[in-house]
């Protein structure tokens, strides 16, 4: 897989650490930008109207907040049925 992946995240925040989880327990590489420590980027995710954290950014597109459930973490990785989990790793509610 490309890295063309980004995880965007804030410190002491527990869905992007689950989200950042699911990335390795997966074997997806992936670069992790901490928003508190790059301005630019937390600029970036404001102009797009972003304002939660973690954001994931696939090959440009950014996804955020409800839309992060193992379905289409399962999609845009492009991982097989069995690998995605029954619960959401980012948002922590089940699917």
């Amino acid at each position: 897989m490309s890295n063309g992946i980004t995880v965007y995240s804030t410190p002491l925040c527990a869905p992007c650490e689950r989200l950042k989880q699911f990335l390795k327990q997966h074997g997806v590489a992936f670069t992790a930008i901490d928003l508190m420590m790059d301005e630019d980027a937390a600029e970036r995710m404001e102009d797009l109207g972003i304002r939660s954290s973690p954001v994931l950014e696939v090959d440009g597109k950014c996804y955020a907040g409800a839309q992060l459930t193992p379905q289409l973490l399962a999609e845009v990785l492009h991982l097989d049925d069995t690998d995605a989990p029954g619960g959401a790793p980012a948002g922590g509610r089940p699917a």
